[in-house]
């Protein structure tokens, strides 16, 4: 028993000087960083080594004054799924820019908004370098350290979290280095200031590897010409490498060893044939039917699938199902992406180029004040726009006005995708990231033909009712058309369009070759390289997205595939003319009216009444608003023409009524009683004035209990006097018992 004892202590006494040895060990280990200049002048400072150091990587951005820590942890053991779980979790702290919270509870609460696009943004910058074997659990934490106002941390936290990656022991083929370009007067800008980027006609996030090959693209344009964006994507590719380069020198210094990643079991060659034969021909047959749709082409896969496998189970009863199934789904995609090179035609019988059919409808339903439906093949948005007053704007959170610059937005726009759009079952309640990422995107499409000086709040609503692909782009089209049938005086029509990409590689991992497809298929984009959106008028490019799932895009292709939307872009917005040409002119009857009222000064409190009472009792019966926008100048909002006119009427009577008269303190005015109460009359000393209280007590010389006593009534007029108002309630003070105490004298 005595041995159990001391072996015990002897083997916690070895733990805790094991466990001190390796603290000691940890912050003993300096901190190291790197600077990135950039052409303007403008540098970007990485370091390590100082902050979470139990963490896999870590790395500290910093670019002016703005700081972002970011942690990157990855599970030794891999999980079920056969996808990486990698999950970024990007979150604004006000106390890093100097606020606090303005919920209840004065603390963050669930992410907004912002944070989920930009934890969005971050992750396509990161998923396509991961090793396609790897399913360890993967949690990328971006920490807000310090905001400056000026300097937006989406940048810093790419660049940060592509350095904490490099750094940590975690199998990653980066580094990526990301930048945001700027356009103010045809000159590319890096990196633009908060006050830059309101004067900039583009907002460009770029995502690069080595060899300037593109990751992620991500931005809004103030509708600029193609070959703007071309020059400011090439400008901005070769910047990153200087990002790139720095945090190689980094990672050499100090990064960690990369994990060994165990190979991926392959499948034994005799299943492997096995598979081939009994599927390789019904797949071709199935993939070159091009009069089946997607439904059919769904379920006629599936069939072969289900087949095959089970053939597969009963002849290799040993073998594991998930690989057998892994290689399965490989062979699928290996057979549809070789009949693209084979026929240069696509599943559904398209050329590379071609467009599915396309048909426009606007003005569904009357009671809306604008609607539309755009169906794209078998991708179908049901649009739908709501005006209303600038209450309604769109309020944001007071750290995302400090690093947006912008306090409200008069137009936005909400997508819905619903599960059966893709004839599925699922959860219908708040919506995912996806959506909101495709609802964000379509709204930057939009947002620069709408005019800056439109008097109404715009709500735009886009519901897919039928998805086969390119969603997101069919809801620009949509909302154009909903927008143009509310009336809205848009600059010009807006489209938008989906390019794939399928690709083959040489023993060296080059692209060998390539295709370029066009107005992407959901299928192509499940078994593609590429979604690359992108959304425009006539004249230029509004927003783009690039989602790539290969390791880096050269600028040939990116460029090539520019030229194919934008040349697909004209042909739909041919198609959207010949539905409605330019915004309706003739009016609505439900349309929303607004009118500007200039007031003068010594009637304004006449317009407002004690504590703005006039206006939620015009408002409670009318449904108009009216808001002060100068001193002086007010702007009434009513939801149709004929809510106007009533309105109008009563503001009308409201200002015009007689002008109140001078009383002189001390003297004595007729008054005509209007209303008796227990405690008094209630009494007028000119028309149009709100009945004053003559009270008991100053009725008369003797005590009265009741107006009666003396025999008021309604409409009898007597003499008061007035006495001025109450300092503190601001109410006349009348009597008539001074004048009677004065005649009992006489």
């Amino acid at each position: 028993m005595l041995f159990f004892r001391v072996n015990r202590r002897f083997r916690r006494l070895f733990y805790l000087w094991k466990l001190e040895r390796n603290h000691f060990h940890t912050h003993s280990t300096s901190s190291h960083e790197i600077t990135t200049n950039f052409s303007n002048g403008r540098n970007l400072t990485l370091s390590t080594g100082q902050y979470a150091r139990l963490a896999d990587g870590c790395a500290v951005g910093t670019l002016g004054d703005t700081s972002v820590m970011v942690t990157v942890v990855s599970k030794t053991k891999p999980s079920s799924s056969n996808f990486l779980p990698l999950v970024v979790d990007y979150r604004q702290k006000s106390a890093a820019a100097g606020r606090i919270p303005t919920n209840f509870f004065r603390r963050e609460l669930g992410p907004t908004e912002r944070e989920i696009l930009t934890s969005r943004l971050i992750d396509r910058s990161l998923r396509p370098l991961f090793p396609s074997n790897y399913n360890f659990d993967t949690q990328v934490v971006c920490n807000m350290l310090a905001v400056d106002g000026v300097n937006n941390p989406d940048i810093i936290s790419i660049n940060a979290a592509s350095a904490a990656l490099a750094l940590s022991d975690i199998p990653w083929n980066g580094p990526v280095g990301a930048v945001r370009v700027g356009l103010i007067n045809e000159e590319v800008l890096i990196n633009p200031t908060r006050k830059e980027l309101q004067s900039s006609s583009l907002n460009l996030v770029i995502s690069s590897t080595k060899k300037n090959l593109i990751v992620m693209l991500e931005g809004n344009a103030n509708n600029i010409l193609l070959q703007d964006l071309q020059k400011a994507i090439k400008v901005g590719s070769k910047e990153a490498q200087h990002i790139i380069n720095d945090i190689e020198n980094l990672q050499k210094q100090t990064g960690k060893p990369k994990r060994v990643l165990e190979l991926a079991p392959k499948l034994n060659e005799e299943i492997s044939e096995a598979l081939r034969t009994l599927s390789q021909m019904r797949l071709r047959e199935i993939l070159q039917n091009y009069s089946l749709d997607k439904i059919a082409r769904d379920v006629a896969l599936s069939e072969v699938r289900t087949n095959v496998l089970e053939q597969i189970r009963l002849t290799f009863p040993d073998s594991d199902g998930n690989i057998v199934s892994d290689g399965y789904n490989k062979l699928v995609k290996q057979i549809f992406r070789n009949l693209v090179f084979e026929k240069d035609l696509r599943c559904d019988g398209r050329d590379l180029d071609q467009l599915r059919d396309i048909s426009c409808q606007v003005d569904m339903y009357k009671p809306l004040h604008g609607s539309a439906m755009f169906q794209r093949g078998q991708t179908q948005v049901f649009c739908t726009v709501t005006l209303d007053s600038h209450e309604s704007a769109m309020k944001l959170d007071p750290l995302s006005i400090v690093t947006g610059g912008i306090k409200e937005k008069n137009f936005f726009l909400h997508y819905e995708f619903p599960p059966f759009a893709t004839k599925e079952t699922g959860r219908i309640g708040p919506i995912g990231r996806r959506e909101m990422g495709h609802g964000a995107l379509a709204e930057k499409g939009l947002n620069p033909i709408i005019p800056s000086d439109f008097p109404f709040t715009i709500r735009l609503t886009s519901e897919v009712l039928e998805s086969n692909g390119s969603s997101s782009m069919a809801s620009v089209c949509g909302g154009s058309l909903a927008l143009m049938d509310a009336g809205v005086p848009v600059n010009t029509a807006a489209a938008g369009v989906a390019i794939g990409l399928i690709t083959q590689y040489d023993d060296s991992d080059n692209i060998s070759d390539y295709r370029i497809l066009t107005d992407l298929l959901g299928i192509e984009d499940y078994l593609g390289d590429m979604d690359f959106k992108i959304a425009g008028t006539k004249k230029g490019i509004t927003a783009i997205q690039a989602d790539i799932k290969i390791a880096g895009l050269p600028l040939k292709i990116v460029m090539e595939s520019l030229q194919k939307a934008s040349d697909a872009k004209g042909k739909i917005l041919q198609i959207m003319n010949d539905c409605i040409k330019k915004p309706r002119s003739t009016k609505k009857d439900n349309w929303p009216v607004t009118e500007k009222l200039d007031v003068e000064p010594h009637k304004r409190a006449k317009l407002l009444g004690l504590g703005g009472i006039n206006l939620k009792k015009l408002f409670a019966e009318t449904g108009v608003q009216v808001s002060q926008v100068e001193d002086t100048t007010f702007q009434i909002f009513a939801p149709n023409q004929s809510a106007m006119d009533e309105a109008k009427e009563i503001i009308q009577k409201l200002l015009t009524t007689e002008r109140v008269p001078d009383l002189e303190f001390g003297g004595v005015y007729k008054a005509t009683i209007v209303e008796v109460r227990d405690i008094g009359v209630m009494v007028t000393l000119y028309p149009g004035m709100p009945p004053a209280l003559l009270h008991n007590s100053q009725l008369d010389q003797r005590k009265v209990a009741h107006p009666s006593a003396l025999g008021l009534e309604v409409g009898q007029e007597l003499q008061v006097k007035y006495f001025g108002r109450d300092p503190v309630s601001g109410l006349m003070r009348l009597s008539r018992k001074v004048l009677t105490a004065a005649k009992s004298a006489v």
